[in-house]
């Protein structure tokens, strides 16, 4: 999988043929065939390896005990860092995401499959309102903001690449704390 992201990172989607990634892993074709049907099957799980890795990651450097504004400022930091460190496997994530199809044709991934971020997003929202510090908001409605947020973020990096993803992401922190702070 890591020579799969190399790969799709480095030629795009498209690009990146079963022969490609077996040579860049040091396998034969056939090995890479025996573990993964096809080409869609090892990007599939490709995306869903890195995204999980992204989450651990990033979840792993937080402080779930700080109050709820600084744990959202802390997502947001933490998000932005990673993904700056990480910018081949985001880049990736990115075409793998946008190009894989189902049979149908339609895509494989959707915003439904944020559906454990936006949750715990959503607990995240609900403790600062319990607490007191947050208003009165939807919940589900912030946390798909939010991850709408820190998703653009990572585009408009990529189309500007000399931007200071740390002050952008200072910058969508104050501005997400104005919007949900009570």
């Amino acid at each position: 999988m890591e020579s799969t992201v190399a790969v799709v990172a480095e030629v795009g989607f498209a690009g990146a043929s079963l022969a490609a990634i077996a040579q860049h892993a040091g396998l034969s074709k056939g090995l890479l065939s025996y573990h993964f049907r096809d080409k869609d099957h090892l990007m599939e799980q490709t995306a869903l390896w890195t995204f999980a890795s992204f989450e651990q990651a990033i979840v792993d450097g937080l402080d779930i005990s700080a109050p709820a504004p600084e744990l959202l400022r802390q997502i947001v930091r933490q998000v932005a860092a990673h993904g700056a460190v990480h910018r081949a496997e985001r880049r990736a994530l990115d075409q793998i995401i946008r190009n894989l199809r189902r049979p149908d044709g339609a895509p494989r991934f959707s915003l439904a499959d944020y559906e454990s971020t936006y949750a715990a997003q959503e607990q995240l929202f609900r403790r600062g309102q319990r607490e007191g510090t947050f208003r009165a908001f939807d919940p589900r409605i912030m946390a798909v903001t939010l991850q709408a947020a820190m998703d653009t973020m990572f585009g408009y990096a990529d189309a500007h690449p000399d931007i200071d993803l740390e002050h952008y992401a200072d910058q969508l922190a104050d501005l997400l704390l104005a919007a949900v702070t009570a």
